[in-house]
Order: structure tokens, then C-alpha cells, then sequence
């Protein structure tokens, strides 16, 4: 498998480069593209995973075709479709671009959590509820819900989200909005943890990103990858103790257990740990959609 740090490798010059997604302007759509680029605390590591950007995209397809019900920007994923000058690197954005509208995003991320872990936990510590939401007394973390929640984040562009209330929500997208959002959100992921406990996985929590295309709300972004969800194996999460998860918490381990302050430049890493985490991203998406592992494999192996 080839590994692609950047599009630059291939030279192109995109218009916009995030921590992993590199996003080319194309006046009414946009092409996004994966990298295999990895970031933890913040932070792009020098090394690639290879094949993540991959597993990332075909997840993301795969999660949009489930809710082809739902509007969402997505225009095509064949690089044969693809305008002229990125045709001829078919091998090389199969896989991991996508051709979509481009979208007015809302200045929100709309998360849904149906387990405690993470920032919520530490909210529901201090607070005892979570996004203005009050809970329960004597939750454990990695305990699930009464039912599922939903708790927006003012997006960052530097460092990390701001967990807001629903009111903060409404005052930033407007009462309408904010409820539509709320609502799809809420709806996925249901759908979604259905969709996954028989498979063995658990999705504790999840991130949503909307926007509109001519004046409709649209699903946009990625959707339900490791990298926007908490994917736990059904038989490992027990209340009072950290699962173990299909994301970058081998990556985040091996950097804790060195020591490294968070701050760059991260330390080199060894090839094992990134053999590993690229191991767990595959894992999960073989597990949930083990169809689109057999369609796409030219490009995941």
C-alpha cells in the first residue's frame, strides 16, 4: 500500500490543509482527500499510518450510503468521475476522495453520546451533568446513559472544542437549526448503535457535522470513523474502567508512556506502533462493513 502524506507528493496544491483532510476548491464543490497523516494532542506526527486516510473515507461512504435517506453533500467517490486534472491519479485518490457540494457548514459540531467517557465524564465530575444536561448521581465512566444526549461544541480551528449548552447552540445556528440538528443527530446515532451491537461494536459517542446546500440541511464531513466516534468492543466495556478502543489510543499510550510534553516536535515513532494502529482502524471497518473491506481492497491493501 502506498502511504500519502500529502497531495503535494503528487503535485497538486491544495487549497486548504487540515490535520489529516487536504480540500481543493472547485467553485461549486469541493474535493476533499484523506491523507494518512496522524495527529494526537493536537498535534501532526512525522510519521504516516499508511492506509488510514483509506479507512477513514471508505467508512465515511459506507456509514452515507447506510443513511442514503438523510440529504448529505456527497456528489461521487470514482476518481473516473472526478474533474480532468485529478483523473489520471486514479490509484492514488482511490479510495480516499470524495467529490462533494460544497456546503455553508454550521459553526457547530453536533455530538451525540450515549456512554460516559472522555471530556463528558470529566464534566459529569465536576458538574454532575454534562452540556447543562443533568444526569444521575453515581455514574461510572464508560457507563451507558439513561438514554442518549446531545452535546454541541463550538468548532476550533486551533486547539481543542468548547462543549456549549443547547442554548448556546440555538443563539449560534438559530432555534430552528439548532433543533433540526439535534434531532439528526440523535436520530443517526440510534440508527447507528443499532446497526453496530450486533456486530460487536459499541459506539459510545459520535460527531456530526451539517450544513446547507441551497438552503437544505445536509450531512457533510466524515462520518462515524474513529477519528469523529468512540468505537468499543461489546465485551470489554464495563462501567469504572477506560475500554480499550478502534482509534489512535495506541498511538496516545506509546507517546504518554515516553514521556513526550505535547508539545512539537512529537517524538519519532517506532514502526510498530503505527503497524498497530493502522491494524485497529482496519479492524473496526471490517467489522462494520466487511462488503465495502472486499470493494475497496486494491486501495486498503
Amino acid at each position: 500500500m502506498r502511504a500519502l502524506r500529502s497531495t503535494t507528493e503528487l503535485g497538486l496544491a491544495p487549497d486548504f490543509q487540515g490535520k489529516v483532510r487536504e480540500i481543493f476548491d472547485l467553485g461549486q464543490q469541493l474535493l476533499i482527500v484523506a491523507t494518512d497523516r496522524i495527529s494526537a494532542y493536537d498535534v501532526v506526527m512525522n510519521e504516516v499510518v499508511p492506509g488510514r486516510g483509506v479507512v477513514l473515507t471508505v467508512m465515511t461512504l459506507a456509514w452515507l450510503d447506510f443513511f442514503r435517506d438523510v440529504p448529505n453533500h456527497l456528489l461521487t467517490a470514482d476518481p473516473e468521475a472526478f474533474p480532468p486534472r485529478f483523473r489520471c491519479l486514479r490509484d492514488e485518490l482511490g479510495g480516499r476522495s470524495m467529490l462533494v457540494r460544497k456546503a455553508q457548514r454550521l459553526p457547530v459540531e453536533c455530538v451525540a453520546r450515549g456512554y460516559l467517557a472522555g471530556s463528558a465524564f470529566k464534566s459529569y465530575q465536576r458538574e454532575g451533568a454534562i452540556c447543562g444536561i443533568a444526569l444521575p448521581p453515581g455514574l461510572s465512566l464508560a457507563q451507558q446513559l439513561p438514554e442518549p444526549i446531545f452535546t454541541p461544541a463550538t468548532k476550533a480551528d486551533v486547539g481543542h472544542d468548547e462543549n456549549i449548552d443547547f442554548a448556546h447552540a440555538a443563539r449560534l445556528l438559530g432555534d430552528a437549526d439548532a433543533a433540526a440538528a439535534r434531532d439528526f443527530t440523535l436520530r443517526l446515532y440510534a440508527a447507528a448503535a443499532r446497526y453496530a451491537a450486533p456486530r460487536g461494536v459499541i459506539v459510545a459517542d459520535t460527531k456530526f457535522e451539517f450544513g446547507r446546500v441551497g438552503g437544505q440541511l445536509v450531512l457533510i464531513d466524515e462520518v462515524l470513523t474513529p477519528d469523529s466516534s468512540r468505537f468499543w468492543p461489546a465485551g470489554a466495556a464495563l462501567p469504572g474502567r477506560e475500554p480499550p478502543s478502534w482509534d489512535k489510543q495506541i498511538l496516545r499510550n506509546h507517546l504518554d508512556a515516553c514521556g513526550w510534553n505535547r508539545q512539537p516536535p512529537p517524538p519519532a515513532l517506532p514502526a510498530e506502533v503505527l503497524a498497530r494502529t493502522a491494524a485497529r482502524y482496519h479492524e473496526v471497518l471490517a467489522l462494520l462493513f466487511p462488503a465495502e473491506v472486499t470493494r475497496w481492497r486494491p486501495f486498503l491493501s
